[in-house]
């Protein structure tokens, strides 16, 4: 079930628990320290200010995704390591199509596995940027329902 994140102290940690789990896994080609200097900002800047839906496995009560969106930016999307692949993300993806016909979100060019989830539900790279925090490469990619149909 996807519900609007709760400002409970339950729902924020798993978020940053889950968050920085995948991040660290994702992007390996960042020291993992870096990721674990961002959680303060995480929990007290970037989660207030935006947007968040939670993904719960109701059997559990257990929040294991979530999508983060400023205005129709994907500020973060995430699934716990152990539950990735079950189309949770997918599910998290369609809520925010369901909210805005345009989205934009940055990825790192070397995870792989993220540009690929990005292009299966039919984003696409407007450019190349370098990540001024890390020093690594992202794409700009974006989303609109407003494609030009053919003929």
């Amino acid at each position: 079930m996807i519900r609007n994140y709760n400002e409970s102290d339950l729902d924020l940690d798993a978020i940053i628990r889950i968050w920085l789990e995948a991040s660290i896994i994702a992007h390996n080609f960042i020291p993992q320290a870096y990721w674990e200097r961002k959680v303060c900002e995480m929990r007290d800047i970037y989660i207030p200010s935006s947007n968040t839906y939670v993904y719960v496995d109701d059997s559990k009560n257990e929040v294991i995704g979530f999508i983060s969106l400023v205005d129709n930016y994907i500020a973060a999307l995430f699934v716990s390591p152990e539950h990735q692949g079950k189309s949770i993300g997918s599910q998290l993806m369609h809520h925010a199509k369901q909210l805005h016909k345009t989205l934009t979100l940055g990825v790192y060019t070397e995870n792989l596995n993220s540009v690929a989830f990005y292009k299966k539900h039919e984003f696409v790279i407007d450019n190349e940027k370098i990540e001024e925090n890390t020093g690594k490469s992202e794409y700009v990619m974006i989303y609109t329902t407003n494609k030009m149909l053919n003929g």
